[in-house]
Protein backbone atom coordinates (compact mmCIF):
# COMPACT_ATOMS: atom_id res chain seq x y z
CA UNK A 1 0.00 0.00 0.00
CA UNK A 2 2.99 2.32 0.16
CA UNK A 3 2.81 3.12 -3.57
CA UNK A 4 -0.68 4.57 -3.20
CA UNK A 5 0.50 6.98 -0.53
CA UNK A 6 3.46 8.03 -2.66
CA UNK A 7 1.06 8.80 -5.53
CA UNK A 8 -1.24 10.83 -3.28
CA UNK A 9 1.78 12.70 -1.90
CA UNK A 10 3.06 13.55 -5.38
CA UNK A 11 -0.40 14.67 -6.51
CA UNK A 12 -0.77 16.89 -3.45
CA UNK A 13 2.69 18.33 -4.10
CA UNK A 14 1.90 19.01 -7.76
CA UNK A 15 -1.37 20.69 -6.79
CA UNK A 16 0.44 22.86 -4.25
CA UNK A 17 3.07 23.91 -6.79
CA UNK A 18 0.44 24.78 -9.40
CA UNK A 19 -1.52 26.73 -6.80
CA UNK A 20 1.55 28.71 -5.76
CA UNK A 21 2.45 29.48 -9.38
CA UNK A 22 -1.08 30.68 -10.12
CA UNK A 23 -1.22 32.98 -7.12
CA UNK A 24 2.29 34.46 -7.25
CA UNK A 25 2.25 38.13 -8.20
CA UNK A 26 4.47 39.27 -11.01
CA UNK A 27 3.97 36.31 -13.31
CA UNK A 28 1.52 38.11 -15.57
CA UNK A 29 3.53 37.25 -18.69
CA UNK A 30 3.31 33.54 -17.89
CA UNK A 31 -0.20 33.61 -16.44
CA UNK A 32 -2.01 32.68 -19.68
CA UNK A 33 0.19 29.62 -20.23
CA UNK A 34 -0.05 28.62 -16.57
CA UNK A 35 -3.83 28.84 -16.64
CA UNK A 36 -3.99 26.74 -19.81
CA UNK A 37 -1.68 24.11 -18.33
CA UNK A 38 -3.56 23.98 -15.03
CA UNK A 39 -6.95 23.80 -16.74
CA UNK A 40 -5.77 20.89 -18.86
CA UNK A 41 -4.41 19.15 -15.74
CA UNK A 42 -7.58 19.58 -13.69
CA UNK A 43 -9.53 16.77 -15.34
CA UNK A 44 -6.84 14.10 -14.90
CA UNK A 45 -6.23 15.31 -11.35
CA UNK A 46 -9.92 14.76 -10.59
CA UNK A 47 -9.04 11.07 -10.31
CA UNK A 48 -7.53 11.90 -6.93
CA UNK A 49 -11.02 12.31 -5.42
CA UNK A 50 -12.24 8.68 -5.78
CA UNK A 51 -8.72 7.45 -5.09
CA UNK A 52 -8.63 9.36 -1.80
CA UNK A 53 -12.07 8.06 -0.90
CA UNK A 54 -10.83 4.52 -1.51
CA UNK A 55 -7.80 5.12 0.70
CA UNK A 56 -10.02 6.65 3.37
CA UNK A 57 -12.15 3.50 3.35
CA UNK A 58 -8.93 1.48 3.69
CA UNK A 59 -7.96 3.48 6.77
CA UNK A 60 -11.43 2.95 8.22
CA UNK A 61 -11.29 -0.79 7.55
CA UNK A 62 -7.89 -1.04 9.24
CA UNK A 63 -9.26 0.90 12.19
CA UNK A 64 -12.28 -1.39 12.54
CA UNK A 65 -10.29 -4.63 12.24
CA UNK A 66 -7.34 -3.68 14.43
CA UNK A 67 -6.51 -6.00 17.31
CA UNK A 68 -7.54 -4.77 20.69
CA UNK A 69 -5.81 -5.15 24.00
CA UNK A 70 -8.40 -5.74 26.69
CA UNK A 71 -8.29 -7.55 30.03
CA UNK A 72 -8.43 -11.00 28.43
CA UNK A 73 -5.64 -10.35 25.97
CA UNK A 74 -2.77 -8.45 27.47
CA UNK A 75 -0.56 -6.79 24.90
CA UNK A 76 3.17 -7.13 24.95
CA UNK A 77 5.16 -3.91 24.74
CA UNK A 78 6.11 -4.67 21.12
CA UNK A 79 2.47 -5.23 20.14
CA UNK A 80 1.49 -2.01 21.88
CA UNK A 81 4.25 -0.12 20.05
CA UNK A 82 3.21 -1.61 16.71
CA UNK A 83 -0.39 -0.59 17.38
CA UNK A 84 0.66 2.97 18.24
CA UNK A 85 2.77 3.20 15.06
CA UNK A 86 -0.18 1.99 13.03
CA UNK A 87 -2.40 4.67 14.53
CA UNK A 88 0.19 7.37 13.79
CA UNK A 89 0.52 6.22 10.18
CA UNK A 90 -3.25 6.23 9.76
CA UNK A 91 -3.47 9.77 11.11
CA UNK A 92 -0.66 10.91 8.82
CA UNK A 93 -2.34 9.30 5.83
CA UNK A 94 -5.69 10.88 6.70
CA UNK A 95 -4.00 14.29 6.78
CA UNK A 96 -2.44 13.57 3.39
CA UNK A 97 -5.84 12.67 1.98
CA UNK A 98 -7.38 15.84 3.39
CA UNK A 99 -4.54 17.94 1.99
CA UNK A 100 -4.88 16.42 -1.49
CA UNK A 101 -8.65 17.00 -1.55
CA UNK A 102 -8.46 20.55 -0.19
CA UNK A 103 -5.63 21.47 -2.56
CA UNK A 104 -7.61 20.13 -5.54
CA UNK A 105 -10.64 22.17 -4.50
CA UNK A 106 -8.49 25.30 -4.04
CA UNK A 107 -6.77 24.75 -7.38
CA UNK A 108 -10.11 24.38 -9.14
CA UNK A 109 -11.53 27.48 -7.44
CA UNK A 110 -8.48 29.67 -8.03
CA UNK A 111 -8.25 28.60 -11.67
CA UNK A 112 -11.89 29.42 -12.31
CA UNK A 113 -11.46 32.78 -10.55
CA UNK A 114 -8.38 33.64 -12.63
CA UNK A 115 -10.22 32.72 -15.84
CA UNK A 116 -13.22 34.82 -14.76
CA UNK A 117 -10.97 37.80 -13.94
CA UNK A 118 -9.31 37.54 -17.36
CA UNK A 119 -12.72 37.48 -19.05
CA UNK A 120 -13.87 40.52 -17.09
CA UNK A 121 -10.65 42.40 -17.93
CA UNK A 122 -11.16 41.65 -21.62
CA UNK A 123 -14.76 42.90 -21.44
CA UNK A 124 -13.59 46.04 -19.64
CA UNK A 125 -10.96 46.74 -22.30
CA UNK A 126 -13.56 46.17 -25.01
CA UNK A 127 -15.95 48.64 -23.36
CA UNK A 128 -13.15 51.22 -22.97
CA UNK A 129 -12.32 50.92 -26.69
CA UNK A 130 -15.95 51.43 -27.65
CA UNK A 131 -16.17 54.76 -25.79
Amino acid sequence: MALEWVVVGYVAGAEAIMLVLLTLPGLDALRRGLVAAVRSALKPLLAVVPFCLFLLMDIYWKYETRPTCDQEHACTPSEHLRHQKSIMKSQRNALLIAAALVLYWLLFSVTSLVVRIDQLNQRLEKLKRQE
